[in-house]
């Protein structure tokens, strides 16, 4: 049996075959639209312009957030989560469970931890060793622990996560518009060509203006192969809108995060707004580059309570390990204090600052008893 280093080495470099698969596809589709059907096919000038222009624009921006998305680096907990030597001993010697979450839970108390396992214990990653940051999660193809972790994706061979979840969005937004274009711009010659091919089997076949050239074959499968692209692509990116506009990710889209009240489907969700510039940043004018604009550093996340839909329950910001309290406090990051007293009008929450520990806090309490 071949030593382990070597199965891994093999699986890493399978694992670039989509990639490769996806790479070949966009520059045979580069050849066949720039080549065969704008210098081969088109005989207007000024169309060929139009069209190239567009087309280059669409093509840069879609390879750039591609590219941006395979090579970011997914971000992973630093030693402030890992166990100290001590306790990673005991931790080991411990036989029973309960114990292990004995030595977990004083090791978390200073860490700003607030997701539990479904069992309510701390979260912690033996192959790792570190305890889990909310919403972090190992990664088993990238062999390391994510920070909001999303999905590994095969065809961009990395792990999408906190680091990556806005150039991921906008490599399938660009990948649409790419298909589209293309798609659309080829119908015409598409449909030509196509009866040129179905009428080349009668005698007297009328002239087209199209010539009978290799360039046919190249511009029908562009076609087909831009509309079975942005059909697929266009289901996966109408969903993760759905997970940005709810602040969910994959994970939690198919198993709800646990709080120290139980699990809680909408426990991240700030209201629409919010939870978009959570992932897109609170700058506008670079929403649709692929620069890294996402606010919070991964590790800590503003989280509330709510007893139905973000958008119509009334709630309340969930900051606090102590499931006895009406009102609950949490500390958070600059951009997340940021980003809550954004728009604070959004859904009834009306937030107020609050000096605790030399931190700055936010507190929200129910509008309305149930």
């Amino acid at each position: 049996m071949a030593p382990s280093h070597v199965l891994r080495c093999c699986q890493r470099v399978l694992a670039w075959i989509p990639v490769a698969f996806i790479t070949m596809v966009v520059c045979w589709s580069y050849y066949a639209y720039v080549v065969e059907l704008c210098v081969f096919t088109i005989p207007n000038i000024g169309e060929q312009i139009i069209y190239l222009t567009v087309f280059h624009f669409s093509f840069f921006m879609f390879v750039w957030s591609y590219w941006k998305t395979i090579f970011t680096r997914p971000s992973s907990p630093t030693k402030e989560f890992s166990l100290s030597k001590v306790d990673k001993e005991q931790y080991e010697r411990a036989e029973r469970p309960e114990t292990q979450q004995e030595i977990l839970k004083r090791a978390a108390r200073e860490l700003p931890i607030y997701t539990r396992t479904g069992s309510g214990g701390i979260r912690y990653c033996d192959r790792c060793q570190v305890i889990k940051p909310d919403r972090c999660h190992h990664c088993s193809a990238c062999d390391m622990c994510v920070l909001k972790m999303d999905h590994h994706c095969p065809w961009v061979n990395n792990c999408v996560g906190f680091s990556n979840y806005k150039f991921f969005i906008l490599f399938l937004a660009y990948a649409l518009v790419y298909c589209l274009f293309i798609a659309t711009t080829v119908l015409q010659y598409f449909i030509k060509f196509w009866t040129l091919c179905r009428r080349k089997s009668s005698e007297h076949c009328p002239k087209n203006e199209l010539p009978d050239t290799h360039a046919k074959f190249h511009v029908l499968f562009l076609f087909f192969v831009a509309a079975m692209f942005f059909i697929s692509i266009l289901s996966l990116f109408s969903y993760h809108l759905w997970l940005v506009g709810k602040n969910r990710s994959t994970i939690e889209a198919f198993r709800a995060p646990v709080f120290s009240n139980g699990p809680d489907k909408n426990g991240f969700s700030l209201g629409f707004r919010k939870n978009v510039t959570q992932v897109f940043g609170d700058q506008g004018r670079l929403w649709l580059l692929p620069f890294f604009t996402s606010l919070g550093d991964g590790y800590t996340f503003p989280t509330r309570l709510v007893t139905a839909d973000p958008e119509q329950a009334t709630a309340v910001l969930h900051t606090s390990a102590n499931p006895g309290c009406d009102d609950v406090i949490h500390t958070f990051s600059e951009s997340q204090n940021q980003l809550l007293n954004n728009h604070s009008n959004e859904n009834h929450l009306e937030p107020n600052g609050v000096k605790t520990g030399g931190h700055e806090s936010v507190t929200v309490s129910l509008e309305k008893e149930l």
